[in-house]
């Protein structure tokens, strides 16, 4: 007789594979939110250190904007001078920290100034609407088509140079893309039921804006106020390099890095590498933190970034 055939161990159950396309393509992975915090962290760290730097320095270092001193004049960097000193004596490292705060002065108020600006006009347009909307967009695209800093440069010549006439030519300059964000936001709240019910209850166009629209669009407004921040710093950085923004005897980082031309090519890098960098690691800095502000109150762009 034949003998029915050895039965095979059943193999052991095995996982089913994992397909990586498979998972959730809006799902943030631990590397990356590490990855991320760890960036925010450094960039908070640099902002605070900056802050401290221009709050606590002058106190301590008073520094004399006419001072000058040929003897010490373009010594390298050194433990008495750890920027070395300018084309007159002057050390590099009191006047960038001079420098920055007057350019994170005027980036602060001139954002508040153009964030204000854009919100009550964004807002006016977006929930008036109709042949109102249409012009002030008119007004919008007008603006738009101008150069900001050759209308920066307008506004600026017609003062005397000082701190106030750039923060007013970046201020008047800067509000059309905050006032397009806050229009954008006004009008898909408009389609709300929230926005539907208030009208129906018999509330005015000015109280459903005051009540519902702006405290809606804050955050926005904020965002966007503190996106400006850095480009107002670069705004006075160049009207100052141009001869235009700040006093040539006044520190700034934009006339410093003018006066350090001529150094440059004799090769005294030093007057102009640590003003530029007093200007592009804080601004850098500064929109890591609004990076990160923008990723926590809009999840849509940032399941984007992880993709």
């Amino acid at each position: 007789m034949n003998q029915p055939a050895a039965r095979r161990p059943a193999a052991p159950p095995t996982a089913p594979p994992t397909d990586r396309a498979a998972e959730p393509w809006h799902a943030p992975r631990p590397v990356r939110r590490s990855t991320r915090a760890a960036r925010v962290a450094f960039s908070a760290a640099l902002v605070a250190i900056a802050a401290l730097a221009v709050l606590m320095v002058p106190p301590l270092f008073p520094l004399d904007q006419q001072a000058v001193d040929l003897t010490a004049k373009l010594e390298p960097p050194s433990g008495a001078h750890p920027f070395g000193t300018d084309e007159v004596g002057r050390d590099v490292l009191l006047r960038s920290v001079y420098g920055l705060r007057v350019s994170l002065l005027v980036g602060l108020v001139a954002a508040l100034v153009a964030s204000g600006i854009g919100l009550l006009v964004g807002c006016a347009a977006g929930a008036v609407g109709g042949r109102f909307d249409r012009l002030v967009m008119r007004l919008v695209d007008t603006f738009t088509a101008v150069p900001h800093l050759l209308m920066g440069i307008f506004i600026v010549a017609m003062f005397r140079p000082g701190v106030w006439p750039v923060v007013a030519s970046v201020g008047l300059t800067h509000w059309v893309s905050t006032a397009r964000i806050v229009r954008a936001e006004v009008l898909s709240l408009r389609a709300r039921p929230f926005v539907d019910a208030a009208i129906s209850g018999g509330a005015s166009r000015l109280r459903v804006a005051v009540r519902h629209l702006v405290p809606a669009v804050l955050p926005q407004a904020g965002l966007a106020a503190v996106l400006m921040v850095p480009h107002a710093i670069w705004h006075e950085s160049a009207l100052s390099f141009l001869g235009l923004g700040i006093p040539a005897h006044e520190a700034s980082l934009g006339t410093m890095i003018n006066g350090a031309r001529g150094s440059l090519v004799t090769g005294e890098w030093w007057p102009t590498l640590f003003p530029g960098l007093f200007i592009v690691v804080p601004t850098l800095a500064i929109a890591g933190l609004a990076g990160a502000w923008r990723e926590r109150i809009n999840p849509r762009r940032r399941s984007e970034l992880v993709l």
